[in-house]
């Protein structure tokens, strides 16, 4: 447990862990009804698997939740399970609709149970290698978040000009709660340029889509800045559980907005605090991220399963299946077999992926 997080307030702590995305720029491994959660790409355990177990380091006992989406639902319940969240904990997304809505939905489940509750917002597919570390630094975020009524952002110290992420302006240190600072400005992705004058400046954090608030701050905050979204959830703050509860959801979905809680709340409110991370993170977005958290590099390549013969090939990522791959005299790619389908493509392009198989899901539907 965190030393700075009390066992009175650890009681009211619930890590939701969203996993409504099908990861499209990790097909063909991640498929619609195989999402990149349940990827077994980075050891033994799921990345979902590895979140939840990240979230009961600090969650209080049964504070374990999970977000997804209904076409994965069976999957992602069955993988839950086994990490010892129960059904009840799993909250089934009708529609795709962002992060907004999911946390929305999820603060007023969770509040239903324990008003005084506060969320540690969690993506499925993030790698943090030192999970006791992020424990501390959850512990702090949630004791500003009770103390300070505030919505804390976790954002990471950029150890490159990454164009792929959100940045974070560092404000004014936070009173009262060292190390913590409150958000000056949210940057959407920038283009290289600016990237590079943010790293060398040092006023700037990736933001990690990483969020810790009590549930009512959350939903004081929607009501104000996001009335669209208020106006939506009004099926669930009536019914957040019991017979008519999944009539309920059903109901909210089909009238929400589809926003990233960023873009809904956070970017608005004024009651927004970061908290700097100098820990090692990854949102493993891509391949060519996934390849970089395996130690691929010049020279030096990786294969994550099936049988491979690389000659003259150096940083090269390999995910094979039944038959043998062989690369010969080639560099800097990423070969991803599957059953039916087979990626190989530069490891420096894999971010544009997702347009690739928008064009896999018009052309082979039954692909995706």
């Amino acid at each position: 447990m965190p030393a700075t997080l009390s066992p009175a307030l650890r009681r009211h702590v619930h890590a939701v862990v969203l996993a409504g995305g099908s990861g499209q720029r990790f097909w063909p491994r991640s498929r619609k009804h195989h999402p990149k959660p349940l990827l077994r790409a980075l050891g033994g355990k799921t990345l979902l698997a590895a979140t939840i177990a990240r979230g009961r380091r600090f969650a209080a006992k049964d504070g374990v939740w999970l977000v997804c989406g209904d076409d994965h639902a069976v999957p992602m319940r069955r993988e839950a399970r086994e990490a010892g969240v129960p059904s009840r904990r799993v909250v089934v997304e009708p529609r795709s609709r962002n992060t907004a809505m999911a946390a929305g939905v999820a603060a007023l489940r969770v509040a239903a149970e324990d008003p005084d509750a506060i969320l540690a917002i969690l993506p499925a597919d993030h790698v943090i290698p030192d999970a006791r570390a992020f424990a501390s630094a959850m512990g702090r975020a949630a004791e500003a978040a009770a103390d300070a009524e505030v919505l804390v952002t976790l954002g990471v110290k950029p150890t490159r000009p990454e164009t792929g992420y959100g940045y974070i302006r560092v404000g004014a240190k936070a009173a009262g709660h060292p190390g913590l600072h409150r958000v000056s400005r949210f940057v959407e992705k920038p283009g290289a340029a600016q990237a590079r004058r943010f790293v060398r400046g040092g006023k700037h954090l990736w933001n990690a889509g990483i969020f810790v608030w009590r549930a009512r701050t959350l939903l004081e905050e929607i009501e104000e800045h996001a009335p669209d979204l208020h106006r939506a959830l009004a099926p669930v703050r009536k019914n957040p559980r019991g017979r008519d509860a999944a009539r309920a959801l059903v109901a909210a979905y089909r009238r929400a907005p589809s926003l990233p809680v960023d873009v809904a709340v956070l970017e608005r409110s004024r009651r927004v605090w970061t908290h700097p991370l100098d820990f090692h993170w990854s949102d493993v977005g891509t391949w060519d991220s996934l390849a970089r958290e395996l130690g691929v590099g010049e020279g030096a390549s990786r294969v994550i399963a099936g049988d491979a013969i690389l000659q003259d090939a150096g940083g090269n990522l390999v995910w094979g299946d039944d038959r043998l791959v062989v690369l010969l005299g080639v560099e800097g790619l990423a070969v991803i077999d599957t059953p039916d389908a087979l990626l190989v493509t530069r490891l420096d392009r894999s971010p544009d992926l997702k347009g690739v198989v928008a064009r896999v899901a018009r052309d082979h539907g039954d692909r995706v």
